[in-house]
């Protein structure tokens, strides 16, 4: 196992590599930079010039990437432009605060999916069966930020349920835990609806397929109880795919977070993100982009390693 996961992360060296340059030239070939969105309507190409000499910016592409790998190898993803903190210290107070919407939003939805999806095939072609799929379409077919401004508009504006955003009501200093369950209780539904879409269909194709298997005829004929079947040898061998599912659909798990935090107002990494782009602070975007990537090929890893867990006939070697 260990010698595993220590293969799969030499492998993963390339592709963080990749991403890094990727990255990096994307974010400095946009038109604008920091002085621009700086200075606005009083930028002159003098003041443009020494705001680019104060941070670099007026180096040759390349050896501002050399700069920035070398600090970035050295664990300093630099200091952001506008608020003059660490990135590392920007990262450290919102992360926390997507991790918690988007974890909780996964788990939701693929226990949610595999209940749903389960129920789905064991009665195929029934009215529910029907009616989940065309539930479930509606919602796989609706953008993210479409259905957050519909969860406002309906829980928060008509029926003034929920906050509409934040994390905390500004007029009280010291939120406490329900506080922050009606903060998030919108952006993690949102999260979950256009998550567990996807999953349900994917579990249901699966346990379809499953069920339909000489072993599962088999334990039948020999009078093992119909739940005990399901649960047992359908359920177990049905999840699989829905685990590599996971680890590949992390990354737009976190593009969905950027558009639910942008919609909420939710003080997460996507709202950093989003702040960050239309400010061009370099540090900061490159330092999401990098930290991003890094998540993806851990969550790959882990969904590899949790596949392994769950199907004892594969081996890591």
């Amino acid at each position: 196992m260990a010698k595993y996961i220590l293969y799969r992360l030499i492998q993963s060296i390339p592709a963080m590599i990749g991403i890094t340059i990727i990255g990096f030239f994307l974010v400095h070939i946009v038109p604008g930079g920091p002085a621009q969105a700086m200075l606005g309507a009083k930028a002159t190409p003098q003041k443009i010039a020494e705001i680019d000499r104060i941070y670099g910016l007026n180096k040759p592409i390349i050896v501002q990437y050399g700069i920035w790998l070398i600090q970035l190898l050295h664990g300093n993803l630099g200091t952001s432009y506008f608020y003059n903190q660490s990135v590392w210290s920007l990262i450290s107070i919102n992360m926390p605060r997507t991790l918690a919407i988007v974890g909780i939003g996964i788990l939701v939805a693929h226990i949610g999916s595999v209940i749903l999806g389960s129920i789905q095939a064991y009665y195929k072609n029934s009215v529910f069966d029907y009616v989940a799929t065309s539930v479930t379409y509606f919602f796989y077919a609706m953008p993210t930020f479409w259905l957050g401004i519909m969860m406002v508009l309906v829980f928060s504006v008509y029926l003034n349920w929920f906050p509409s955003g934040g994390l905390s009501n500004p007029m009280n200093p010291n939120p406490g835990f329900g506080s922050w369950i009606a903060h998030t209780t919108l952006p993690v539904v949102t999260i979950v609806l256009v998550t567990i879409a996807g999953w349900a269909q994917y579990m249901r194709t699966s346990m379809d397929e499953t069920l339909v298997q000489d072993y599962i005829r088999t334990a039948r004929s020999k009078g093992v109880s119909e739940g005990w079947v399901v649960m047992k040898h359908g359920l177990r061998n049905s999840i699989l795919p829905l685990i590599t599912l996971l680890g590949f659909s992390l990354p737009s798990l976190f593009a969905g977070a950027l558009y639910v935090e942008v919609v909420f107002n939710y003080p997460g990494m996507g709202l950093l993100f989003w702040n960050a782009a239309l400010q061009r602070d370099y540090p900061i975007i490159l330092g999401v982009v990098v930290l991003t990537g890094l998540l993806t090929i851990l969550g790959n890893l882990f969904a590899d390693l949790l596949y392994g867990l769950i199907d004892p006939r594969i081996k890591y070697t």
